[in-house]
Parts: structure tokens; sequence; C-alpha cells
């Protein structure tokens, strides 16, 4: 029997996204299992029981498997990984502790600054001493790296980050203490900053090393136990992982860098909203992402999501930067928003109404899910608005409590001394404004304008919000992909293979050897081209980028320019200032340029991963289900709205809005005087009407 399927994996606070898709055919079958916090491998394991089993796909037609997981981060954010510890230069071992000596909170006196992951008595300090340029100023005392291993692993330490002072310039010591204790103590897991993060930096790259070794020991269990339950299910793929960079990689590569996992599943999210608005033939996209949990926003632009070169987990102030542990990794750069279909809306000290970030996850979820939730959440007022169908949900997979949603919003309405239809709409109206301001900010920040981007909406809540997102943000146009509420899982199937790899180059440019600097470009995809291979990527078509952290001597921070090839000074000087014009408007003159690190970006497309979507599910065969009343804010209040099977829809439909398009895992919402056509690779297209 052929192994022609691939079979996707998203772990979400609420729901598991699992989608079978055979790209010979364009098929793909959706399945959303309640997410299992207490051992989230049992709630995949019986999602893809229950996917292959409707749709009669054996498990040997199963050719690989692609997973991203919010599990890693969990664990940084709960501090529920490892006990850790740190060897680190004699002087340095508080780095951890002093970080940045910045503020997030300027006057809050009682600000409470991210806590190590590592306590101090597990921080322990060697002699050694590397130069900035790597030069050995102390050689390393290797019997006192093994000693101070041994005391660690004797007070129950079970993994270990080494970070030196300058490892990025040479690595040297790093590694020398690794064999040595490696060899002492073989069952203590160790991870090398010169490996994880080799960038400059003191705190960032520790950050990085030791958040690695947080969370390594749960990564090789979770993802060996995973590996393990998939062949017992008679499924012969090979399991790849989902990066925060937007590529995929091998579960070796993944369990000895966890951390480039951390922003695996909102990833995937940013990388569906670019796949779909490239079939729809946008070039630039807002990719709105929103499940029961939170709600992510991500910029495309040229077919291609923002990466950026490091982010911050588990952030004491979950939306508020610098709250949080630094990351040196390569990510899509994303917008979190404490906003979801799970998120709890309350009266304020201010008796003003409040929604998020807190949610009611999978357990006990939103009132109208029956498992003990009795606040009301966004979800609980969707339904009592008319935009959610409660015999419909899930396409009647899950059966809906109307009745306690909205008893939910009347307690809600009755707090907050208002009608609670005005309850129910002010939810809607908060956080859909919450999530406006958030792409508002994030948009602006980078130069742009909103009614620049078509609004992407996935996720099983944001087709349900994107017309009222795109209304408070200027934009036009409206996209909804077919089987949008499982658009992290698509996207994930249609991921190229990516390794990003650094290599530090402090140095002036005017000292630059362009010849040096292309042998350390080929050095890096030297050893980015194994791992890429190691996914079974076609490395004949793969995509090189060379870049490099540049910036005026004296600044403080770098800008990530994109090489020329070939590399010249005349063409690289043009390249930087030309990006830096791009961001700040104007150059310094004569003002001296340097080298700060170079970057590799290598990807390759999986076999698999590309073809077309058609998504494989019964209608009812009649287009137009019926009608309901629907809350739509420009209109003032509930309006009468026809309801379309999205399945039933026939080639080149067009309507004018308010409509509602069901299906299975989504529910896509169209306000009046919209234009609605359907493009030929299953998205609905929504404009807005002139006058708005």
């Amino acid at each position: 029997m052929a192994a022609t399927y691939s079979l996707g994996i998203d772990i979400g606070g609420t729901f598991t996204d699992i989608v079978a898709f055979d790209p010979l055919s364009g098929r793909a079958f959706i399945w959303k299992e309640s997410t299992t916090p207490d051992d989230p491998a049992r709630g995949v394991m019986a999602g893809i029981a229950r996917l292959l089993g409707a749709h009669g796909i054996a498990p040997a037609q199963i050719g690989r498997v692609v997973h991203a997981t919010t599990l890693f981060t969990n664990a940084l954010i709960e501090r529920k990984g490892a006990r850790t510890g740190l060897i680190t230069t004699a002087g340095f071992r508080d780095v951890l502790e002093i970080g940045r000596e910045r503020k997030y909170e300027l006057y809050d006196i009682f600000i409470e600054m991210p806590r190590p992951l590592v306590p101090r008595p597990w921080r322990r300090e060697v002699p050694e001493r590397l130069a900035s340029d790597g030069t050995i100023v102390t050689p390393l005392d290797v019997a006192a790296c093994v000693a101070e291993a041994g005391a660690l692993v004797a007070e129950g330490v079970e993994s270990l980050a080494i970070v030196f002072l300058h490892a990025y310039a040479n690595p040297v010591h790093e590694r020398t203490a690794a064999e040595a204790i490696a060899a002492r103590f073989p069952s203590l897991s160790i991870s090398l900053s010169s490996d994880i993060a080799p960038e400059i930096r003191e705190y960032p790259r520790a950050s990085t090393a030791v958040a690695n070794a947080y969370v390594r020991p749960l990564s090789e269990i979770y993802l060996q136990r995973l590996e393990q339950e998939i062949a017992a299910a008679g499924i012969p793929g090979s399991l790849h992982l989902m990066l925060s960079n937007g590529g995929l990689t091998h579960v070796d590569e993944a369990k000895r860098a966890p951390v480039q996992l951390l922003e695996s599943g909102p990833a995937a999210g940013a990388l569906a909203g670019a796949w779909f608005g490239r079939n729809a033939g946008l070039e630039r996209v807002l990719a709105f992402d929103m499940g029961g949990t939170t709600a992510k926003l991500a910029l495309v632009d040229d077919g291609q999501p923002l990466v950026a070169w490091g982010f911050e987990a588990a952030r004491e102030r979950r939306f508020l930067r610098g709250s949080g542990l630094p990351i040196q990794i390569a990510t899509v750069e994303l917008i979190e928003i404490g906003a979801g279909g799970g998120s709890i809306a309350r009266r304020s000290e201010l008796s003003t109404l409040h929604v998020g970030p807190d949610s009611a996850g999978a357990q006990p979820g939103p009132a109208c899910y029956a498992r003990g939730g009795t606040e009301a959440t966004v979800t609980d007022a969707d339904l009592a608005l008319g935009c959610l169908n409660a015999d419909f949900f899930l396409g009647g997979a899950m059966a809906i409590d109307a009745p306690a949603a909205e008893a939910a919003v009347g307690r809600l309405a009755a707090a907050l001394a208002v009608e609670p239809a005005r309850a129910a709409s002010g939810i809607q109206d908060v956080v859909n404004e919450t999530m406006a301001g958030a792409a508002r900010v994030a948009i602006a920040e980078r130069g742009r304008v909103p009614h620049e981007y078509a609004l992407m909406a996935t996720g099983g809540a944001a087709p349900v919000h994107a017309w009222g997102v795109a209304r408070k943000l200027g934009i036009r146009r409206v996209v909804c992909p077919p089987g949008a509420g499982a658009g992290s899982t698509i996207g994930m199937l249609m991921a190229p293979a990516r390794v990003d790899r650094v290599a530090s180059l402090n140095l002036p440019f005017a000292e630059a050897d362009m010849a040096a600097i292309e042998e350390t470009f080929a050095r890096l995809e030297n050893e980015a081209a194994p791992l890429v291979a190691a996914t079974g990527a076609d490395l004949a078509r793969r995509d090189t980028r060379w870049l490099a952290d540049m910036r005026y001597i004296g600044q403080g921070s770098e800008v990530t320019v994109a090489m020329p090839r070939p590399l010249s000074p005349e063409a690289v000087r043009a390249a930087f200032e030309a990006e830096y014009r791009r961001l700040f408007g104007r150059t310094p003159p004569g003002a001296a340029i340097q080298f700060v690190a170079l970057r590799l970006s290598l990807s390759a497309p999986v076999p698999g991963a590309e073809g077309r979507l058609d998504l494989a599910a019964a209608s009812g065969g009649t287009m137009l289900k019926g009608s309901r009343p629907v809350h739509f804010a420009e209109a003032g209040g509930m309006v009468g709205t026809p309801v379309y099977d999205r399945y039933a829809l026939p080639p080149g439909f067009a309507a004018e809005g308010p409509a509602v398009f069901e299906e299975n895992e989504s529910t896509f919402v169209v306000g009046p005087g919209a234009r609605i056509a359907l493009l030929p690779d299953g998205s609905l297209v929504a404009d807005m009407p002139e006058a708005t």
C-alpha cells in the first residue's frame, strides 16, 4: 500500500488539529480533538485514530508526520522543565540575574523581573577566559569543570548549560568542558551556548542556552514517546517538527535544540497565511490566526512572512516587551494577543468590560461547552449574537449548550447593569479592538499602512471576527481560505525544510575580506545542508540566503541586511545603506560601518508539501441552508442573514453581504454591503463596500 498521505498535528490550548493530506489528489481531511493538557500525546493519538477511521485511511498510507507543539513553551512559562545547572566563566554566574538592567515598567516599584531558570546555587564558576576575538587569556581548568558538574549532579541536576565568555568567537573551551563532563557523567544532558546561539551579548546567549537545557530532557522524552506511539499505531512515516522559523526539521535536531520549537505552532499559522495568500494571488497579507486561547498576527510581504532573529519567552507580563526571557533564534515575526474564543469577559474594578487575557481553555472551556465553565467568553458571545450555529459546531460533532452561553452572558450583563445583547456585542467589540490595536502598532512599526494588506483569517475563531477587525483597521479585503479552522496545520504540511545558522564577525567594514566572508557562508551552508537533507527535502531546489547583521560603529543594535551575490564592498555598502534608510529615513554622513554577524538561511521543498488543496467533505447538496439573525456593529443590531453551506458553493459563486458561510471547523461571517467571491483555490474573498 503506497504511503502517500501527509499527517499534520498542531496542539493548541483548546483543540488539537489533525489534517491528513494527499498531495497527489489534493484531498485533505480535518479533525479537531479536544486538547488533553495532562497528557498531550493522548489527545493526539485519539484524534489520529478517529480521523483515519472516519475516512477509511489505513495507517500504512501515512508517509510523513509533521508536528507543532506549545509543550516546551508551556514548560518555560510554568517552570516545569528539568532541574538545570549552569557552568560559566568565573565572575559571570549572575548574568542571568542581572540581565539588561532595564525595567520594562519604569515606575513600578514592585516590578518582578523574569525569574532565572537556574537558581543561584546551581550556577557554578570555573577558571577560564577568552578575549572578544577568541584568543585564550586564561586556559580552561578542566578538572574544576568536572568537579563542579559532579557537585551539581549530586544535588539532582539533570541538565547542564555551559556558557563561557566570548564562546561565540571560539568554542574550544565549551567543547573541551563538555567532552570531559560527558565522559564522567554520560546521562547528563548538556547544551553549549556556542552550538545553540553563537552570537554576541552574554545575557541573551546565556538565556537561550539555559532555556534549551531546561526543556531538552522533556523534549527527548516526549518526542521519543510520540515516535513510538506513532509507530505502534502502524504509521510508517517519519516524524518532522515545525520550527519557529517557519521550516521543518527532523526529530534528532529537534531533540538537540528544542529551543528552536518554542514558537512552532504560531509560526505555522503565519506560514498558512503566506501559502493561502500566494494561492489567492496576494503578495501582502496580514495573517490573522485566532484560536481558542490566543490570536496571532504576522505580516507577509512578497509572499513570505517576516522573520526576526530573536523573541521573548515566558513573559512576566504576557504582552509587555522586555518582561520575558530573551531567546536568540530565528523566528517568524509574530504579534501575540490575549484574545481567543475562550477569552473570559469580566467586569473590571472600574465597572467596565474587560476581555482576556485569561482563557477558559479546553477545560473547563466556554460556558457553552458544558464542561463546567460558568464565565462568559468570546465564544459564548459569538453564539448569543448569531455568529455561530449551536447545531453545527465542529460540523455537529460537538454538542453545544446555547442556554448556558446565554445564562453566562446574562450574569455578566447584570454585573455591568446593561442588557444581555449589549454585553454580548460589547465582548465582541472589545476583543476586535484589542486585536486591531495590536495590528496597528505592528504595521506602523514597520513603516506600513493597513490598507496595503488583505486580512487572511485562519483558526477556528478568526473567520468569525475578521470582518470586524478589518473594519477597525481600514482594510478593504478579507480572505477566508478553505479549511481555515485548521489553517496552521495545513500551513505546516506545506512548509519547506529549513535551517538557519549564524557566525560571529565583529569586524569594521573597512577591514573585511569579502573572500573570507564568502568562505564563512560556504562553511555554514555545508553545516546546514545535511540537516535539511535528513528531512528528505530536495536539495537540488534549495533556496540559500546570505544575510549580515551590520551597524554603524558605536551603535548598540544592528540591522539585518540581505547580502548581494557575488559580494563586493560597494554592493554590500549599498545594501546596508538602503536597508538603513528604509528603516530610519536617512544615514549618518561619514559614519563607519561594522559587521557583527553573518547569517545563512537554507530551505528546500519537502516531497508531499506541494500541490493544491481539495477539502473532501460531503455537503448537504443545498447551497443555501437558511437564514438567521446575526449582529453587525455597522448595522446597529441584528440583521437577517443568509447562511451558506461552504462545501456546496459552485465555481464562480458570488454574493453580497451580509452572509454566513459554515464549514465543519469554522464559520466565516461577512457584513452588510460586502462583495463576496469564491476564488479558484477555494478561498472566499469579501471586499468592503465603498462607503465603509
